[in-house]
């Protein structure tokens, strides 16, 4: 694909660390639930050449080559995204880490590949145990992006919703 030895280290540091880092790509509960099969989202931490089913997809020609990172949402802060795929793209230039090959086929229907957390709980957790998250992003940094996605999943459990009610209903 004409990918240079340090393009290359740029995308093996993305998918290194893009499981732990989803919480700068998606920072609210309703994130996750556009992580679906086959709703155009990805939920394979995998790359691919145009492949859209894949997290990470390679786009462009020669000099203009680059790669897509298709996991941050709509509903991000840029600037957080943005430094976290920078940090993790550095991150695999300085370890000399590589991609690999690229996934052949639909992402969404592979089963040995690792996938984007499905929910706001599993981003907490790998967000938290990460200690690449917390010395790219700074203790601070860490501490308040920690400290809101807890916020934001204690407030969701404080409310019951129109589903939940229904489907008490539907029980009786």
């Amino acid at each position: 694909y004409g990918m240079s030895p340090i393009f290359r280290a740029w995308m093996g540091g993305i998918l290194a660390h893009s499981r732990e880092l989803s919480l700068a790509f998606a920072p609210y509960v309703n994130s996750y639930k556009r992580y679906q099969p086959d709703s155009w989202a990805p939920t394979a931490v995998v790359w691919s050449p145009d492949n859209r089913t894949c997290g990470l997809r390679l786009v462009g020609h020669g000099a203009g080559m680059r790669v897509e990172s298709r996991i941050p949402g709509a509903d991000c802060n840029p600037y957080i995204a943005f430094a976290a795929l920078i940090a993790a793209g550095l991150d695999g230039i300085d370890r000399g880490l590589d991609c690999g090959d690229p996934y052949v086929g639909n992402a969404y229907t592979a089963d040995d590949v690792e996938r984007i957390p499905w929910n706001i709980v599993e981003a907490i957790e790998l967000f938290r145990s990460s200690d690449f998250a917390r010395e790219s992003m700074g203790e601070q940094v860490h501490f308040h992006l920690l400290h809101s996605a807890e916020e934001e999943w204690k407030a969701f459990n404080n409310v019951v919703t129109e589903w939940e009610l229904r489907r008490n209903f539907e029980r009786i």
